[in-house]
């Protein structure tokens, strides 16, 4: 499987590399007689940069679709499997599956199904910690509804304690093919699906998922 660095990453990347280096000058200049200190900074900053490296990772999966299937939006694992009231977008029941991403997760989000999306909206909001109940609706967060013969899915991309940029690439009116990205939270944070009733769910509780990969429900 390929790694690259996804592109919400290179800005960060490269300004952690510049202000590291500079760092990493100045100690060796002024405190080099001190070699324990030099060697303890240049460490530190290698691990900073590959912790950065690996959050921003991004693996190409080859995604097979299948348009009575909705397949994981995100890397993560399953922390609600509920029936709840939607108020945003449909204004009645619907079946909740949450995923929460931990900062060690890919970050890449991706579209559980192709067809047209219909809405799309942004929320500011706070930023609770990622599986508290009230993210859902408290925390800043970006609703996405996508539409197709099938079915009409809503997935909401939802901020956490750390993750303090949602990245949306998806307008109304665009027709988007399952599996491909359909944005970025950076930082640790969660992906909420809102289902119709009645789907059959073919996750479970605290199972760990890939997004693009692990198929999440099956449409009749």
């Amino acid at each position: 499987m390929r790694i690259t660095i996804h592109r919400e990453g290179w800005t960060i990347l490269f300004w952690t590399i510049v202000v590291l280096l500079g760092i990493n000058f100045l100690v060796f200049k002024f405190t080099n007689l001190i070699p324990l200190l030099d060697w303890a900074f240049f460490t530190i900053s290698g691990l900073l940069v590959l912790i950065i490296l690996q959050f921003f990772r991004n693996p190409k999966r080859r995604v097979i679709t299948d348009e009575n299937h909705v397949i994981s939006p995100a890397d993560g694992k399953i922390v609600v499997i509920e029936e709840v009231e939607e108020p945003e977008y449909f204004k009645d029941k619907r079946l909740q599956i949450s995923i929460f991403m931990s900062p060690t997760n890919v970050h890449v989000n991706r579209n559980p199904v192709s067809g047209t999306v219909k809405y799309v909206k942004y929320h500011p909001g706070k930023y609770l910690v990622a599986w508290h109940p009230k993210s859902s609706s408290a925390n800043e967060r970006n609703s996405i509804v996508i539409e197709n013969d099938n079915t009409e899915i809503l997935i909401r991309q939802i901020a956490g304690v750390l993750a303090r940029r949602i990245v949306s690439y998806l307008d109304e009116g665009d027709e988007v093919e399952q599996g491909k990205e359909l944005g970025f939270i950076k930082f640790g944070s969660r992906v909420d699906l809102f289902l119709p009733i009645g789907t059959n769910i073919d996750v479970h509780l605290n199972q760990k998922v890939k997004g693009g990969k692990t198929i999440i429900a099956k449409l009749d």
